[in-house]
């Protein structure tokens, strides 16, 4: 595929002319490239935006001033149409404060319409037909390099170029089985998600490996964590890349092992780094044990209630599976797993569990009749 199918936009100036553009039109598709798996911390690399016909690739890394693209998305006018925008939404979010106005995202979409498979290649097949190339070594390339080769470009541009195709196709379908109200309050709910970093005082709770571990060996662990974040902002790369969370947990649980046991330290486990790490492990040792979050308090259950509990849960289950089987949906989509949970717990909270933040407008009107009259059998 020639460099004529699409434009990189990368000087300040032609950026102005081509989100002003932009602006004119009613519907743009939009999507992005970011450097997460190399480097760190992790910024957007490259926008993609598909509008009248002709795809622009926007390198924000040659742009100072991203605010054009930004009242765009932000215009409630413009309809932006992403394919599995969570990370979008909030990596615009993170990076610029960006938010999305009116937002349609073609994953929701296809998932309403009863489309099993979600990726974007595999929807645009289903949908459209259409074959666009899906390389997992360009998706996972360092999208920090400059000059961008070819390739990547042709493989960022496919990325957006039917996605105005692919929403107008999945809305026949969505307006044959009613459901399109569904799908605009499932991408209002989108748009409204933003970037929240990580809890650093929290994070130690949820390294993978290290749910076995006691105070003492959490207190080693976040000591830890804090010493591998030092290195991962002063050598700009990802976690995994510094020292992986196994190793780290593999530590806290044994922090007088030899650093020559321990799998994937590599530079970590000689010299000068070691006995840095080292002293990491010794400030986690004289700090004071953590303590796990509790989890938040409800009214304790005796067993026959728990044996009630977990029965009713069953049935509940049954109930959506079956909602879901009659409307050719996935079952989450019925209704939240969490609030069945409450639910089968506590069947008397039916009115206040129906107000949950957790479940949808459109749930409460197409399930609550049929799930209030399982809850009274």
């Amino acid at each position: 595929m020639s460099m004529t199918n699409f434009e990189l936009v990368d000087s300040p100036d032609r950026f102005m002319r081509v989100m002003d553009l932009i602006s004119r039109d009613r519907i743009v598709g939009i999507d992005i490239e970011s450097n997460g798996f190399f480097r760190y911390p992790e910024r957007i690399c490259l926008i993609q935006i598909s509008a009248s016909g002709r795809v622009y690739l926007i390198d924000p890394l040659a742009i100072e001033d991203m605010s054009p693209l930004g009242k765009t998305l932000a215009d409630g006018s413009i309809q932006v149409v992403l394919h599995s925008g969570d990370n979008d939404v909030r990596s615009l979010d993170r990076d610029w404060e960006f938010r999305v106005g009116n937002l349609f995202d073609t994953s929701i979409a296809a998932a309403f319409a009863g489309i099993k498979h979600l990726g974007l290649a595999s929807t645009l097949q289903d949908v459209m037909g259409v074959t666009i190339p899906k390389d997992k070594k360009v998706q996972r390339s360092d999208w920090t390099v400059r000059p961008l080769s070819d390739v990547a470009l042709t493989y960022a541009a496919e990325d957006v170029r039917h996605l105005l195709g692919l929403r107008d196709k999945l809305l026949e379908r969505l307006h044959g089985l009613g459901r399109v109200h569904w799908v605009e309050e499932e991408c209002d709910r989108l748009s409204k998600i933003r970037y929240v970093p990580p809890d650093p005082d929290l994070l130690v709770f949820s390294v993978k490996g290290g749910r076995g571990l006691d105070g003492r060996g959490l207190a080693i662990l976040k000591a830890l964590l804090e010493y591998r974040e030092r290195h991962a902002i002063h050598r700009g790369r990802p976690h995994f890349r510094v020292i992986p969370d196994a190793a780290l947990a593999a530590l806290a649980s044994d922090p007088d092992v030899d650093l020559r046991k321990i799998r994937g330290l590599g530079m970590f486990g000689r010299g000068r780094l070691a006995a840095e790490l080292r002293g990491a492990i010794e400030r986690g040792k004289a700090a004071p044990p953590l303590e796990r979050p509790r989890p938040r308090r409800t009214r304790r259950l005796d067993v026959a209630e728990r044996t009630a509990a977990s029965q009713r849960l069953v049935k509940l289950k049954a109930w959506r599976v079956e909602r879901a089987g009659l409307l050719s949906l996935a079952p989450p989509l019925v209704w939240p797993m969490a609030s069945l949970k409450r639910l089968a717990s506590f069947p008397d909270d039916l009115e206040t569990e129906i107000q949950s933040s957790d479940v949808r407008q459109w749930q409460r009107v197409e399930f609550e009749g049929s799930l209030r009259r399982l809850l009274r059998q």
